[in-house]
């Protein structure tokens, strides 16, 4: 994998989400910023712009000037922390992030003769904000937009990207998908818990909630689930236990009787928390479209008074 720093734009006014926080608001229990953090995790430096809240890993914070001046203004802030040769650059909103498109634009950026690479989503629009840049020419066509146009604020991403010579990855339809409306975030909620990957998601926010970096071959775990308990119709419940036995183990390593009981009651606290969003974001249905689903910081949640335990 090339080195490289991230720069994640995260400082919008939401407009169609009614001014509610974006990157706070959760999909599959997760706040939108975490799980692009997730795909991203290798990176050297990670700087977010946009405001201070609890991330699921450390970040450096800046903010654009001014505030509200837009993506170029954000790109212009961030980059002044990084230093790698290559820069990823993302927005905030991305459900469906993977490592495998990071490394994707990362190879595609590294190129001979290439100065970045750009996702296409599947109508062919070029998403900037999904994509790998060569730090040097960036640097460079930033520093000429600005002098020329007097500075960065409120002007448009495409100023950028047509002075400089980029691959175009079709990442797939899932990807470049980002979040602007409530619609988008119903959509998204709905896709996750789709037969084909529910699982899968499911698997990766109980790891990402409890801390842990396991590779489970869910396969293995459901047929032993599955001949234990004569075909158990709650796949979720067998994997979610083995998953807190084993944050529990690490956590009190050397530990006496009591330490680990308690860390078994803390990963359990941890992983029905998160299971208890996951349902209130099931029953919260229509209730998305007019901004008031739980998980944004800035609207309500329905979900916040059967946690009642502090849960980030």
């Amino acid at each position: 994998m090339t080195a490289y720093d991230v720069i994640v734009l995260a400082g919008g006014a939401a407009k169609r989400l009614g001014g509610a926080d974006k990157p706070g608001v959760r999909v599959g229990g997760r706040a939108l910023l975490d799980r692009v953090l997730a795909a991203c995790a290798d990176a050297a430096v990670t700087v977010v712009v946009g405001g201070r809240r609890a991330t699921a890993r450390p970040v450096l914070w800046t903010r654009e000037v001014p505030q509200g001046g837009g993506p170029l203004a954000a790109l212009g802030a961030g980059l002044r922390l990084t230093t790698a040769e290559h820069v990823l650059v993302l927005s905030a909103d991305l459900p469906f992030l993977g490592p495998g498109t990071v490394g994707a634009l990362l190879s595609a950026a590294g190129r001979p003769g290439r100065e970045g690479a750009l996702c296409t989503d599947p109508d062919g629009r070029d998403q900037p904000l999904v994509a790998a840049y060569r730090a040097e020419p960036l640097r460079r066509e930033l520093a000429l937009i600005a002098t020329e146009y007097g500075g960065l604020a409120g002007l448009p991403l495409r100023l950028l990207t047509a002075e400089l010579d980029l691959a175009r990855v079709d990442a797939g339809p899932d990807a470049a998908f980002d979040c602007d409306t409530w619609d988008d975030i119903a959509a998204a909620r709905d896709r996750i818990r789709e037969h084909g990957t529910v699982l899968d998601e499911w698997i990766t926010s109980v790891k990402n909630e409890l801390g842990i970096e396991l590779d489970v071959d869910t396969g293995v775990l459901l047929d032993l689930a599955r001949d234990a308990a004569h075909g158990v119709a709650r796949p979720a419940a067998p994997l979610t236990t083995f998953l807190v036995g084993y944050a529990a183990a690490t956590a009190s390593a050397g530990a006496g009787p009591d330490e680990a009981a308690a860390a078994v009651a803390e990963a359990a606290r941890k992983a029905t928390a998160l299971a208890l969003r996951w349902e209130a974001e099931a029953s919260a249905g229509g209730d998305v479209a007019s901004g008031q689903a739980g998980g944004s910081a800035g609207g309500a949640k329905p979900d916040a008074g059967r946690e009642g335990t502090g849960t980030p």
